[in-house]
């Protein structure tokens, strides 16, 4: 799962799991920052925006930022707490997405938010879907991935979703904390996945 994100990403430790990906993104963004080529990537800051990306007119960018060759990031989207796009992605306007990787030519339509996730490439997040990333509602607010063995608690109180190349997922779906989607997965329009039930957990 996920070795398009290695393979547009190769700087990502193999070792790692994907949550320890977005865990240790501040440091790894860092050290692409200083091999950057002034030729190719316009770096400011914490940021680091490939010249061949479009940024449009009232995007807020707050770093750790890695935008890849030919994004395109549309008007009043918010990209926050370490993200990486990986080439070809394409981010709608109003979109936030906080701490999270979205593999190579994948596409957020509009008003998505993403929190703490990793994308896959190709995946297609039509308008109003939500990964969310924290379980407000819940005293325990353990996240518990659910990846067909035992449970796996990767040791964080915030992680959104881990989707593989090509999922789909429609208009104003929801996605709960700790989703776990393999290829090719579809979740229709308003549907809800919530894969750690108070009754599984």
């Amino acid at each position: 799962m996920l070795r398009s994100v290695l393979e547009a990403m190769p700087w990502l430790d193999a070792a790692q799991a994907p949550w320890q990906w977005l865990n240790s993104l501040p440091s790894t963004l860092a050290a692409q920052r200083e091999l950057a080529s002034e030729a190719d990537w316009l770096v400011a800051g914490e940021s680091m925006i490939h010249r061949s990306a479009v940024i449009e007119p009232g995007v807020v960018l707050k770093g750790p930022l890695w935008i890849g060759p030919n994004c395109r990031v549309a008007a009043h989207a918010y990209l926050r707490g370490g993200v990486a796009l990986c080439p070809g992605v394409t981010v709608g306007p109003g979109c936030e997405i906080k701490t999270s990787i979205i593999g190579p030519g994948s596409r957020l339509a509009h008003f998505n938010f993403v929190g703490d996730s990793v994308l896959g490439a190709d995946v297609n997040l039509e308008a109003g879907a939500i990964l969310a990333n924290y379980w407000n509602e819940r005293d325990d607010k353990t996240i518990r991935l659910h990846l067909g063995g035992p449970v796996i608690h990767p040791g964080v109180t915030k992680l959104g979703a881990l989707l593989g190349d090509h999922v789909r997922v429609g208009a104003n779906a929801v996605l709960s904390p700790g989703t776990a989607l393999c290829e090719g997965a579809i979740i229709p329009r308003l549907g809800l996945v919530d894969q750690d039930s108070p009754q599984a957990a």
